[in-house]
């Protein structure tokens, strides 16, 4: 069986009380010209996230003075949106996994 390196995209970001967070990056999306992404938190402590509720956070890309920042977004239709689509996708990942494990294949 073949070994699989996986070394996720971690980002460490501040919330506006200047509180740091650290999220594993899952996807990215372009949609209109803008840039969004999917993340999930990361813990200190592995068994808190099997425990914890496997919430999706979406961000959005902003340019703040040539600075990308990663911010929260307002609009609750654009949200709903960008995160339906998010969730889609990480199914459609997830489950064409799965198939290829049944399969004994590789997974993609």
């Amino acid at each position: 069986m073949a070994e699989h390196n996986y070394d996720p995209d971690i980002y460490t970001l501040s919330d506006e009380n200047g509180k740091e967070h650290t999220f594993e990056l899952l996807d990215t999306l372009e949609d209109g010209g803008n840039f969004y992404y999917a993340m999930v938190p990361v813990y200190d402590d592995p068994r808190d996230s099997i425990s914890g509720d496997a919430q999706l956070v979406v961000l959005k890309a902003e340019d703040d003075n040539g600075e990308e920042m990663l911010v929260t977004i307002d609009d609750d239709e654009e949200y709903e949106r960008i995160g339906n689509i998010f969730l889609e996708r990480l199914e459609d990942y997830y489950d064409s996994d799965e198939e290829d494990d049944d399969e004994g294949g590789e997974p993609s």
